[in-house]
């Protein structure tokens, strides 16, 4: 669980904007690893926890997919969100996601990511790395990165060939479920859970 929670928290902060499939393996491992120096910046900056949350937000805003993320959590019930609700679903996902994975950056002071590799797949890029955590062996992760939004931004992170968009899936659906399918008091739980 370290590790993903680790490099979901990477994965959120990660992959800024790439040129519609002009990124070279080189550029890649220099913008993982720019990213992963921003991130030990924000652990480092001594700030409190809620502050690092903020943080984590703003930056997942930026480079996430968090609609395609959010929607695709949310599985087929996303189709029976009216726009208002839409509005407050992704805002209380996005919150989720902040807090659930901003909240543990304390603990992985000095991990790195390796970017081995990038491939074309289909309409989306891969990117392939490497994670080292403090004391422990390094483990396999891809990126998944689209422009079908408009923009370069990542869509889902592959961990150990455990989808973390998929593993969302699930817990979202949980969530749901628990609430009996009210679209309504799921989205007002979620937006205080993580």
């Amino acid at each position: 669980m370290k590790r993903r929670t680790f490099l979901a928290a990477v994965a959120a902060t990660s992959l800024t904007p790439i040129q519609a499939f002009a990124l070279t393996s080189a550029q890649a491992e220099v913008l993982v690893n720019k990213v992963v120096v921003d991130i030990n910046k924000v652990i480092a900056s001594g700030k409190s926890v809620p502050a690092m949350i903020k943080d984590f937000e703003r930056i997942f805003n930026r480079y996430g997919d968090v609609r395609v993320i959010a929607r695709s959590a949310l599985g087929a019930d996303a189709r029976r969100l009216n726009k208002s609700q839409e509005r407050a679903y992704v805002s209380a996902f996005t919150g989720y996601i902040s807090r659930k994975y901003g909240k543990r950056f304390n603990e992985f002071a000095g991990g790195r990511i390796e970017v081995t590799g990038a491939r074309k797949v289909k309409s989306f890029y891969e990117v392939k790395g490497t994670a080292h955590l403090r004391g422990e062996a390094p483990f396999a992760l891809n990126f998944l990165v689209s422009d079908k939004s408009g923009k370069d931004l990542f869509f889902d992170m592959i961990i150990e060939g455990i989808s973390l968009r998929l593993t969302e899936k699930s817990e979202i659906g949980a969530m749901l479920d628990k609430r009996k399918g009210n679209l309504d008091a799921f989205i007002s739980d979620l937006s205080k859970a993580g």
